[in-house]
């Protein structure tokens, strides 16, 4: 009588055993553990049209840099680290959507983690500028979220997942896509721990936050509610978030203090010999910066596991006057560029001289509110011009210089030819 043929995989060989069960073929077996192998492999063929659909060309940080150079003037190490972190993230996508090899052989490929980013500087020095340029520039899904409207789940307001919702609208519904994405959580500084929260209750909007984001962070299968984009009636799918970059800002008002007192503990000696202090060692904000570390994060209200999943901090400097009147005249979308356009749509040019640029941008900088500041001063200067030029047809040009925006003169204004054009006028309401 013949021996009954074992049966064994036809992919890897592994005998079928009782713990090893097959599923068989017309001429032949396959494992579990294949058919697990398989699958993924058919996945990645799939994320791999995906990525070649998404991105031609793998940019290169010394590519991506110039092209946020275009947007936002200054910040070259933010620049810098944000250009590394999105040609890093393209190749992470490019290794995940190759890595499998063929059935039966053991992967042995080195799995690459991510690196989140924590953007750290004053308002209006371009942190939500940088992100909304990077949207520009990559090619796979970016979203900004708002941590102000953050909330723990269970509370009036978004949950984190809402987020990750977001990004699978811009991915068109492609959950592949999605989670090859990038999202900037702006104002995230906003939901730190509040020192005089009250004992005993809850901080929903603040450390509940940050609690509820950890998972998200750091990747994990988050389940969200994706109603009207599943075509099998499923109100839910799953999201694994492993993949998504994370981008973090914040101005942390305040956190120079911290690190002043980590750099220069307070000299408590008094008497004769006790030593003066010179106020102009003090460092300046643009250093204090530079040097946080993540414990004044942690002082600042920030918990350590928040910190601690955004290992990268990129320092974004204040921007002095002459960073200002680059802002003011070189961006793609300068504002000088932007007012001299809506004056030619009324056929009028419109002419800022440098000592105007200079007053603007120190104006800017009293009112410590950065680069945001500028569109309000000049919305007040030309607010008066703009209300009457419409009205008028022999205006050829319009001269703000520095009196102007000290509020000690009127816009000049030069008329056309036809008009006896050598004679410059004020335009004021009178006329």
């Amino acid at each position: 009588m013949m021996a009954k043929e074992s049966k064994h995989c036809s992919f890897c060989g592994i005998e079928a055993s009782a713990s090893v069960p097959m599923i068989a073929g017309t001429e032949g077996y396959i494992c579990e553990a294949c058919v697990m192998l398989a699958s993924q492999v058919v996945s990645s063929w799939g994320k791999k049209k995906d990525l070649n659909e998404m991105q031609g060309e793998l940019p290169k940080p010394l590519e991506i840099k110039p092209m946020l150079d275009q947007y936002v003037i200054g910040q070259d190490l933010a620049k810098e680290i944000l250009s590394v972190a999105v040609y890093n993230h393209y190749k992470r996508l490019k290794h995940e959507s190759v890595k499998t090899g063929a059935l039966g052989e053991a992967d042995t490929s080195v799995e690459i983690g991510k690196s989140n980013i924590l953007l750290i500087g004053p308002s209006g020095t371009g942190k939500t500028l940088l992100a909304s340029t990077l949207a520009k520039i990559v090619g796979v899904p970016f979203t900004v979220a708002d941590a102000t409207t953050l909330t723990q789940a269970g509370y009036v307001g978004d949950d984190v997942e809402n987020i990750l919702v977001r990004l699978l609208d811009v991915a068109d519904g492609n959950i592949g896509k999605a989670e090859w994405g990038i999202v900037y959580i702006d104002e995230v500084d906003k939901i730190a721990r509040s020192p005089e929260q009250a004992f005993g209750t809850r901080d929903v909007s603040g450390e509940g936050v940050q609690q509820a984001l950890l998972r998200l962070v750091e990747g994990s299968h988050v389940k969200i509610n994706a109603k009207g984009r599943r075509k099998d009636g499923s109100d839910t799918v799953m999201i694994d978030t492993s993949n998504i970059l994370f981008i973090s800002g914040g101005a942390f008002p305040g956190l120079e203090k911290h690190v002043e007192k980590r750099l220069l503990p307070p000299k408590t000696a008094i008497g004769f010999h006790a030593e003066v202090q010179d106020s102009n060692e003090k460092p300046t904000l643009e250093a204090l910066l530079n040097a946080t570390q993540p414990d004044d994060l942690k002082r600042f209200g920030l918990i350590p596991e928040f910190i601690g999943r955004f290992p990268v901090l990129a320092p974004l400097e204040p921007l002095d006057v002459d960073a200002l009147i680059q802002v003011l005249t070189e961006p793609k979308n300068a504002l000088v560029k932007q007012y001299q356009q809506l004056f030619a749509y009324d056929d009028v040019e419109l002419e800022f001289t440098q000592d105007a640029l200079v007053e603007i941008a120190e104006k800017a900088i009293a009112r410590d509110t950065g680069a945001r500041g500028l569109r309000s001063i000049m919305e007040h200067v030309l607010r008066h011009t703009m209300f009457e030029l419409p009205s008028k047809t022999n205006i050829e040009r319009c001269i703000v210089n520095a009196d102007v925006i000290k509020g000690e003169a009127e816009i000049q204004v030069v008329e056309r030819e036809s008009e006896d054009a050598d004679q410059p006028r004020r335009l004021s309401g009178g006329e």
